[in-house]
């Protein structure tokens, strides 16, 4: 969203964020607020006043009226899109992909940085993971997947419209996943002056950059460990307070940047800093799959998809739409999820032993184990459960050796075991 920043703090939203195909919201009845036509031009949505000469900027609700033409318009083009493998069809790598699933399902859990071989399928799951993600209720037209109902997911110009006492025009629409590209610049991760505003209408607008997008969805990096430095400073402001802050070409404006952070990279090319590693929640190994008989299914299931992916597709359509339930099912019960208090204490007891700085591990380790549990349809934490989480949760949070030949992984579940035996 544009925000109109200096003499006007008018809230302007451009058309350009209601045309992308991936999270276009399903509004079906919303309408134009009521007040004169005199002297307003629409801009998809912005009604612009003429008075006295003087160009006054405000916020109308979204006018459209979704007709059978436009939702086969839409039909067609998510299926002109490129399409992506299906998750379910992904052979092995069970830990990547229950990694990915257990931050979907709490996305406090804080992201997954997935380490491993080139070749080993890393991006292709991370992509694929986009057709399992759920809905979730945002604003209307509010760029910043602002949250109706927590004020911590709100930007600043909706956060105004409720304590005005203002109605909130809410639509759901589906969780975005956003790519970091290595050679992005800082001004459109985080966002920079309108250009484009600035010149034909004099005004000084923001407009929103990825970070802004990612709000309440999902950012994945490819090749992490290659990011350039100012962009890992930025991601880790970001991460840490979960709010991207502006400070540019006389703007100074703040918005919620809450995202779950999503990293791969191959450890042969470089090692990742040691303070954005520890904001990754869960972290994945994956290794060449050694099995010929496993191989060659592999070989054949991407000979079938590359030769036609709709079919492809079709054919794991009820897998994919069983595992799009059982998310769903098990975001809805995860607030019910218990954990006795002796398996926390038990879970801390490792951190403890384990050398483990901060206390972020105790923290992960403790939702990943109720994600798994909500996940199997319990109520209730098992040891079990966290014996599959927390070499995840604190693998890449151990203090580094250089002469242990032992994986750190190995570590953690050798601890595990002495504790809670």
């Amino acid at each position: 969203m544009a925000s109109a920043l200096g003499t006007s703090s008018i809230a302007v939203l451009p058309s350009r964020y209601f045309s992308s195909s991936s999270s276009k919201p399903s509004i079906h009845t919303l309408s134009l607020t009521s007040g004169q036509n005199y002297g307003r031009k629409f801009y998809g949505g912005i009604g612009i006043h003429g008075i006295k000469g003087r160009a006054q900027l405000s916020v109308t609700n979204v006018a459209t009226e979704v007709n059978s033409v436009e939702q086969a318009q839409s039909i067609a083009s998510k299926e002109s899109q490129r399409p992506v493998y299906p998750f379910s069809a992904i052979v092995g790598q069970d830990e990547m992909k229950l990694c990915l699933l257990l931050n979907v399902i709490d996305p406090k859990i804080g992201g997954v940085m997935i380490m491993g071989d080139r070749g080993t399928g890393k991006s292709t799951t991370v992509r694929s993971l986009v057709d399992l993600l759920p809905e979730i209720k945002v604003v209307a037209g509010d760029p910043y997947n602002s949250d109706p109902q927590d004020p911590e997911f709100m930007g600043v110009e909706v956060r105004e419209r409720v304590l005005q006492g203002e109605e909130l025009s809410v639509v759901l629409t589906k969780i975005n996943m956003v790519d970091l590209p290595l050679g992005a610049t800082e001004d459109r991760v985080c966002g920079t002056i309108d250009i484009e505003k600035a010149l034909t209408e004099g005004v000084k607008a923001f407009e929103p950059g990825l970070l802004a997008k990612a709000n309440r969805g999902i950012l994945y990096v490819d090749e992490v460990n290659l990011l350039d430095d100012h962009l890992v400073d930025v991601l880790l402001d970001s991460a840490a307070s979960g709010w991207n802050t502006v400070e540019r070409e006389g703007i100074s404006i703040s918005h919620p940047a809450r995202f779950i952070l999503i990293g791969s990279g191959n450890p042969e090319e470089g090692e990742l800093r040691p303070q954005l590693l520890d904001r990754f929640g869960m972290h994945a190994q994956v290794g060449t799959v050694r099995d010929a008989e496993l191989r060659v299914k592999i070989v054949e299931e991407r000979g079938r998809f590359d030769k036609n992916p709709k079919e492809f597709r079709d054919s794991y359509k009820a897998e994919q739409e069983k595992l799009q339930q059982q998310i769903t099912s098990a975001r809805s019960v995860l607030f019910s999820v218990q954990i006795d208090q002796d398996l926390k204490v038990k879970i801390s007891k490792v951190c403890a032993e384990l050398n483990v700085d901060g206390l972020r591990g105790d923290i992960v380790t403790n939702r990943a184990a109720k994600a798994l549990a909500a996940l199997k349809g319990r109520d209730n934490v098992s040891a079990e459960d966290i014996a599959t989480v927390i070499p995840n949760c604190l693998r890449h949070r151990l203090r580094k050796d250089p002469l242990e030949s032992i994986d750190s992984g190995l570590l953690v579940t050798e601890k595990f075991y002495e504790v809670f035996s």
